[in-house]
């Protein structure tokens, strides 16, 4: 591992090969982790632990369980094999904990008490899944829309062409009045309907989690009061749509979305989108060319086993969101000692890729260790997904420093972890606005 830039860089991918080395010389058991959400679907995850050693443990298995929350989401965790981790995780995933914000997170998405079970193996709930197909739909008129953390991206499509595609800057992210959100997002909408004889049907990408295209939580409302978003947040998509007739909409996660482009860019399955933005958003397509109903919420996930680089929302660190999007590149620049001028996460990501354009040597350094972060976190999501295919969009990507990035992210991922996994980026256009024309897909009509 070279560590170009960040020196403090510690892969989970490296962390966890090593630890299994470890406990496999030693003498050992088995902790088994099930993670269950609505309806009782769930996951579990099996990782042989040392007999004796209690913190090397802990260490490494509460970063699964933080893992498996946000990959998959549920608000039970079932934990069997070693009481020593179930306790120390009820202490840190309680509303007193170190990790209540995941704890509170999960409990307001699944609106049911977040819970640490200690149990015997045999009481491991039964694996229990779900998979379902979305999008694929380009008849009609239709509107796109793609709402990113720094930009808004909406798409006008007749019959699978698309007639008009806009990217807006905006600041969801600092406006405490929803009547800000509203009035963007209604405003892109309209673009987009202006420029088509009619509008069919509506679909949405948006960071956040969604359930009957009610948002139920998501980092674009993060200033907005828990009351106002309960009455003014939480059916705005509804209330926008409902403005242009009676047509069907879909709203979905922008990491549904992200791997739904690359499943049908590619005409296969098994892909793991990531568009790296103002966030790192992810989804994923399964063998059958579903969904799995997962959160797949790879911002909070961690990749770094040093939590120095710290999430402002959740206060943990090492994860995605302080890597795998603008915060990283702005983050290497700054350990290189640039000093931005700039107001803006995505006004100081553009200042970088303009330098990269005026063949500042420097700035290459940048990609090549935002290629560590990508292979190094590709690593490690096999854990827990099948991967066949990698997607990569987002501002993050464009230009050529996305190509270094992905270059090296290959580089990492085969040479030193043997795996073959196709990593590959959309055209320029699609790169930034590929999400809302894939968007404009998800509604069957009536």
């Amino acid at each position: 591992m070279k560590r170009l830039i960040d020196k403090n860089f510690m892969p989970m991918a490296i962390v966890l090969r090593d630890f299994k080395k470890e406990v496999a010389a030693a003498p050992h058991k088995t902790l088994t982790v099930c993670v269950e959400r609505e309806k009782g679907y769930n996951y579990s995850y099996k990782l042989d632990i040392f007999k004796d050693n209690d913190e090397k443990n802990y260490a490494v298995a509460e970063r699964i369980v933080k893992t498996l929350i946000w990959l998959v989401g549920g608000y039970k965790v079932y934990v069997a094999g070693d009481s020593y981790i179930a306790k120390r995780l009820k202490e840190d995933y309680s509303m007193d904990g170190a990790r209540r914000f995941d704890a509170d997170f999960m409990a307001n998405v699944y609106e049911a008490p977040f819970e640490i079970i200690e149990c015997a193996e045999k009481d491991i709930p039964p694996l229990k899944e779900s998979s379902f197909n979305i999008g694929g739909h380009f008849e009609g008129c239709r509107i796109g829309f793609d709402a990113g953390g720094s930009d808004r991206k909406v798409s006008a499509v007749k019959d699978g062409e698309v007639l008009y595609s806009e990217e807006v800057l905006w600041l969801p992210k600092v406006n405490e009045d929803p009547s800000y959100h509203y009035n963007e997002i209604y405003t892109a909408f309209k673009t987009a309907a202006d420029k088509l004889p009619r509008v069919d049907a509506i679909g949405v990408s948006s960071a956040g989690i969604y359930v009957d295209n009610k948002i139920m939580a998501a980092s674009l409302f993060v200033k907005v009061p828990k009351e106002k978003f309960d009455k003014q947040v939480k059916n705005m998509y509804i209330d926008i749509a409902s403005r242009f007739g009676d047509v069907p909409l879909f709203v979905a996660n922008d990491g549904d979305v992200t791997a739904l482009a690359g499943a049908m860019e590619l005409n296969d399955t098994k892909v793991l989108g990531i568009a790296m933005g103002t966030s790192e958003a992810a989804g994923y397509i399964n063998k059958d060319g579903g969904i799995n109903g997962w959160l797949n919420e790879l911002g909070f996930v961690p990749i770094c086993f040093n939590r120095e680089c710290v999430d402002d929302w959740s206060g943990d660190g090492g994860v995605g969101s302080r890597y795998l999007c603008q915060e990283g590149v702005i983050h290497l620049a700054e350990l290189l000692g640039h000093r931005f001028t700039e107001d803006t996460p995505a006004k100081k990501l553009k200042a970088v890729q303009t330098m990269m354009e005026s063949g500042d040597k420097r700035i290459k350094d940048i990609y090549l260790n935002m290629g560590e972060y990508l292979g190094y976190a590709i690593a490690y999501y096999t854990e827990f997904y099948d991967i066949k295919h990698v997607l990569l969009l987002g501002r993050v990507t464009s230009g050529e420093g996305g190509n270094i990035l992905m270059e090296e992210a290959r580089r990492i991922v085969r040479e030193e972890f043997g795996l073959n996994i196709d990593i590959t980026m959309p055209d320029e256009n699609n790169r930034r606005l590929g999400q809302s024309i894939v968007a404009a897909s998800l509604p069957e009509l009536k």
